[in-house]
């Protein structure tokens, strides 16, 4: 899960990083992804920008200090990953794509549970400031009971009355 990177609004991983785990140079891959580029639209990968490439060295390491690269990186999307293992057909590349499949459902179930959590959080949030508002009405009320404490009035018999009272 360290090697999924957050590029371009859009979770990927490197082609170095795919490239050590399918046990294959990293030219190798990039090779047979160029070879097989119909495969690969722009929503299944694309190339890093020099700008994109120096922050996410800087920030995560993803080269060696004092390496150098030749062409500039490759960011597969999930769907750019599933599409890989079509195109390197190992039994190795079938079980890490299996494995890599399975982190970015983990990824997306983990996402949705938590938006799931902030949703219940903000029906506690609305109901605990209707509550508020209730209750407030309900202090508003008694205060005006205690207020309104007037004088006992004299009452009118109800009933049969009689003339001597």
């Amino acid at each position: 899960m360290n090697q999924i990177y957050y590029i371009r609004g859009q979770k990927v991983m490197l082609d170095s990083d795919l490239a050590a785990l399918y046990e294959v140079e990293t030219k190798q891959l990039k090779r047979q992804v160029r070879r097989n580029a119909e495969r690969f639209p722009k929503d299944f990968m694309f190339e890093l920008t020099l700008e994109e490439y120096s922050n996410s060295r800087s920030q995560n390491g993803t080269l060696k200090q004092g390496g150098n690269i030749k062409y500039s990186p490759m960011a597969f999307t999930e769907q750019g990953v599933a599409m890989l293992s079509s195109i390197l057909n190992s039994s190795r590349a079938i079980k890490v794509n299996i494995q890599i499949i399975r982190i970015f459902t983990r990824i997306r179930q983990m996402f949705i549970d938590n938006t799931e959590l902030k949703l219940e959080i903000e029906k506690i949030k609305t109901k605990l400031d209707n509550q508020d508002k209730n209750m407030e009405v309900v202090f508003r009320y008694l205060d005006e009971l205690i207020e309104r404490k007037e004088k006992p009035q004299t009452r009118k018999r109800i009933g049969f009355k009689s003339d001597d009272l």
